[in-house]
């Protein structure tokens, strides 16, 4: 019998993010006896702890929840967790010869961007690099184009748009480079979301009368859900009834429901927070609408998708590869103004909505688990 792959794979925690759903959904899909597989969390937290399979084997920096606020009594614990990071940064040896127990990996997995320089700066010298990128870096601070070069130090890119691949295969300065550059759908489980949106909706009631626009995602800046409220309330100023939720946590919470109680729209706009089961609001809701700034390859359309709902996106990173071109759903300018003329324009002309209500009847993805899972074994293997 072949010798199992090692692989460590390394990112930040197992929150409530894409790349961290999708990290989990590929490791519950690959085959257990090609790999021993060492996932190094730097924070042991997160919903989809509980998801990875038990034949893993999770190692951690810290204990405990991420620390997202600054109260005197939280920073001592914050302080010393950024320390300790940066120590192991910089002496890896520590950390190879401590936690990872002097162990020999085959391969090293950065599942995120910003594992980069822990990967690419192991004392490991004869392991594989590989890195996983969920995000449009060139929307990301701080990555210029010349630290977004960096990366070409690995010995495999995945990326997960074509946008994305086209911003690494403009900076790449060679054919070796361009060879490292490998655009994989992520993986993603279609049955789950089906079985998931039967089941009944929970603290908040739909008005069959109201047109509902549902959105889903992390509460940062880059999600747009201020510019969602802006708009919100600018169509019921203008006489357009309608409902807002918005469902999701993040460090921007208490912001954005600041800022919904300062528009006077606490009556039609919803903060649900954080459920692990979107997917009723999803098929209650008339439409679902895309607010954000930028994205990598916005997972949530494909999850709209697959519930066939009406969508109006925001033309970012993405956006038209899942949509079609536009044939899926309605795709409007990255702009405050352009969700306007989209929400607009479902509440006006709800028959505008019918053609993409259409075409998603017999739309088949052309993306599933099983193509990515064996796409990403397949790079593993190969390395």
């Amino acid at each position: 019998m072949a010798e199992k792959k090692k692989i460590l794979i390394r990112i930040g925690s197992l929150r409530h993010g894409g790349a961290e759903k999708v990290l989990a959904t590929f490791l519950k899909n690959i085959p257990q006896h090609q790999y021993e597989i060492d996932l190094l969390l730097n924070l042991h937290s997160g919903k989809y702890l509980s998801e990875i399979p038990d034949w893993i084997n999770i190692v951690y920096l810290h204990k405990g929840e991420m620390i997202t606020t600054n109260r005197p009594q939280d920073i001592p614990r914050k302080a010393a967790r950024v320390i300790h990071e940066k120590v192991l940064k910089k002496f890896p040896n520590l950390l190879y010869k401590g936690k990872l127990k002097n162990k020999q990996y085959d391969i090293e997995f950065a599942a995120i961007h910003g594992m980069r320089d822990e990967i690419l700066g192991s004392p490991l010298k004869s392991s594989k690099k590989i890195v996983w990128i969920h995000n449009d870096l060139s929307e990301v601070k701080g990555y210029t184009n010349q630290e977004i070069r960096k990366f070409f130090g690995f010995d495999a890119i995945m990326v997960i748009s074509e946008k994305i691949e086209q911003l690494f295969h403009s900076l790449a300065c060679n054919e070796d480079e361009k060879q490292k550059i490998i655009r994989i759908y992520n993986p993603l489980d279609t049955g789950e979301f089906l079985a998931k949106a039967e089941q009944p909706v929970i603290n908040y009631t739909f008005d069959p009368s109201v047109p509902t626009f549902v959105s889903v995602g992390t509460v940062f800046p880059q999600k747009g859900f201020d510019r969602l409220l802006q708009v919100h309330k600018r169509l019921l100023d203008e006489g357009f009834k309608h409902n807002v939720l918005i469902i999701g946590d993040g460090y921007d919470f208490e912001n954005i429901k600041k800022l919904k109680t300062e528009l006077g729209v606490d009556e039609t706009a919803t903060m649900l927070g954080f459920t692990d089961n979107p997917y009723p609001y999803f098929k209650n809701a008339d439409f679902y609408i895309l607010s954000s700034r930028y994205e990598g390859f916005p997972t949530v359309l494909f999850e709209a998708i697959t519930l066939k709902k009406k969508i109006i996106s925001t033309e970012v990173s993405g956006a038209r590869e899942m949509l079609n071109n536009g044939e899926l759903g309605l795709i409007v300018d990255n702009s405050e103004e352009g969700i306007y003329q989209g929400m607009k324009q479902a509440l006006s002309h709800p028959e505008a909505f019918t053609g993409y209500e259409n075409r998603l009847q017999d739309y088949e993805m052309p993306f599933n688990l099983e193509n990515s899972v064996n796409k990403i074994t397949s790079i593993l293997n190969s390395l």
